[in-house]
């Protein structure tokens, strides 16, 4: 996706998947871990900063008012048309962000997260879910064919890298859930030894699943100062006291 036309096709084709039975059964399962995180938020102002055209059941738990929904989705439930790597808002006024499934889907996954980082409040939350591509989920992408199509064409972030770069950025990662198991299609959804899986699944194999969920603070660090060393330089027969500081700047690297 290079431009505009590009990421309204890459819009249309993945809410048609979540669309689909397999698709919204995903949202549903993951709803109900939301609607547990949501209730611990709290604030002015929530963002949910995604690419699904569709108001998700989670937002009723959460005792923020103020919910505003951003993406390139130009319907009926969006209070802010624009691309998510390019936001319209000011910085440091956002309690917390959810993006559900946002960084799989977008252009460049990383200058989202710094949007979200500028946008935070200190403190702020943020709620990311994602699809883990080392699972039975990622091993169908696999599938000839199945890297032209969406959901799998994504870039499923591991979320150890994911809780890296977020790292990087000044935040510190509260909590890491996973879920789903069970296979990719329908029926794994509907027989009753799949729902099994899954509770074996977070037991003994959790790196396994097919989706994760982070929850990741913004931490603005306390500067300490520190009395700078002084040089004595005899300039013109006089002296002169200059102090020496050194600056240093961490960069999220592409």
């Amino acid at each position: 996706m290079s431009n505009g036309l590009d990421y309204r096709h890459q819009v249309t084709a993945l809410n048609q998947w979540f669309g689909t039975d397999l698709g919204k059964m995903v949202l549903s399962q993951e709803s109900l871990v939301l609607q547990e995180l949501a209730k611990t938020l709290f604030g002015y102002y929530l963002l949910e900063l995604g690419l699904l055209c569709r108001r998700l059941d989670y937002m009723q738990s959460t005792t923020i008012r103020n919910i505003v929904r951003a993406g390139p989705c130009h319907d009926e439930h969006s209070e802010l048309v624009s691309l998510p790597e390019q936001l319209p808002l000011a910085g440091d006024m956002i309690d917390a962000v959810v993006l559900p499934h946002t960084l799989d889907f977008v252009v460049d996954p990383r200058q989202v997260l710094r949007e979200v980082e500028r946008i935070l409040i200190p403190e702020g939350r943020v709620i990311i879910t994602g699809f883990n591509p080392y699972s039975l989920w990622g091993l169908w992408r696999l599938m000839p064919g199945s890297s032209r199509r969406l959901p799998w064409k994504g870039h499923f972030i591991p979320y150890a890298r994911l809780q890296d770069w977020l790292s990087l950025l000044g935040f510190d990662v509260e909590q890491t859930q996973t879920l789903l198991f069970r296979p990719p299609w329908k029926k794994a959804f509907l027989k009753q030894r799949f729902p099994r899986l899954d509770r074996l699944g977070q037991r003994f194999w959790p790196w396994s699943a097919g989706v994760y969920v982070i929850v990741a603070v913004k931490r603005v660090s306390t500067l300490t100062p520190v009395r700078p060393r002084w040089r004595l330089e005899r300039k013109l027969g006089k002296v002169a006291v200059q102090p020496l500081a050194n600056c240093s700047q961490g960069k999220l690297e592409k």
